[in-house]
């Protein structure tokens, strides 16, 4: 019963986001600082990640692929496959669900204990939509751009092993990284990030939205929203995968 509860609430609190927002003025203005802030200040970790995990990838295929028959372009091919599909999209979504996701909820949470949220309600002002909306919406559009960034960066680390390893040689994985490249992958992971974004937010800030108490409260409404947030990333891109891709 209480799950039900909860994914009612959610769903209600969902439709106080989407609606119209009261002054598009501000709501503008709120964009552009949830885009510095969601975008901006997550390009450096997104960079680290994606970069050694493009490292590790090439290393782990060249690994795998000891038969003197394959060709070595397969090193590159296999890597960018791997960094686009799987390891761009879902990785760095993990991560921006931790970093994000636990400072969004930590931002609304502390407006709910501190009556701000109450504040805005006795102004007339819709707090869902005000404080969520421009979150939800510069999320959606920039964690995408983000996860563009990872790929390039990613392949950049392939790269990388190319140049400092005997493993292959660096025309060897830029001939892999061009082969058969089929651009609705690309699509593929951008459509997932989107929805990793709204999961992200609308999680984050419903588990802001609802808390009660202090700062204890506060810190336990984080956690949740890492750990639903993670969990639903799983199992959408479980199902995304399967809907898209067979």
């Amino acid at each position: 019963m209480n799950l039900i509860k909860h994914i009612g609430s959610y769903l209600l609190l969902m439709w106080q986001v989407v609606s119209k927002p009261d002054r598009w003025r501000i709501f503008f203005q709120r964009l552009n600082a949830e885009l510095y802030a969601i975008g901006v200040d997550s390009f450096g970790i997104v960079a680290i990640i994606s970069l050694f995990s493009g490292a590790v990838v090439a290393i782990q295929v060249a690994y795998n692929i000891d038969n003197p028959l394959l060709p070595k372009t397969l090193i590159g091919f296999s890597t960018r496959q791997m960094i686009v599909l799987e390891f761009a999209p879902t990785m760095v979504s993990l991560i921006l669900a931790g970093k994000v996701g636990s400072s969004i909820a930590s931002e609304i949470g502390t407006m709910r204990i501190t009556e701000q949220i109450d504040a805005l309600e006795i102004m007339g002002i819709n707090p869902a939509n005000f404080l969520i909306l421009p979150k939800l919406v510069a999320a959606v559009f920039i964690i995408p751009a983000l996860i563009i960034f990872g790929i390039f960066i990613g392949i950049i680390g392939g790269y990388l092993v190319a140049l400092f390893t005997p493993l292959l040689t660096p025309s060897e994985f830029i001939s892999g990284v061009q082969l058969d490249f089929e651009s609705f992958t690309v699509f593929y992971a951008l459509i997932k990030t989107a929805v990793f974004a709204i999961i992200i937010v609308t999680m984050a800030g419903f588990q802001g939205y609802i808390v009660k108490g202090g700062s204890i409260q506060v810190g336990k409404a984080s956690t949740k929203t890492v750990v639903y947030a993670s969990v639903l990333i799983i199992l959408f891109n479980l199902l995304l995968t399967q809907l898209l891709l067979t």
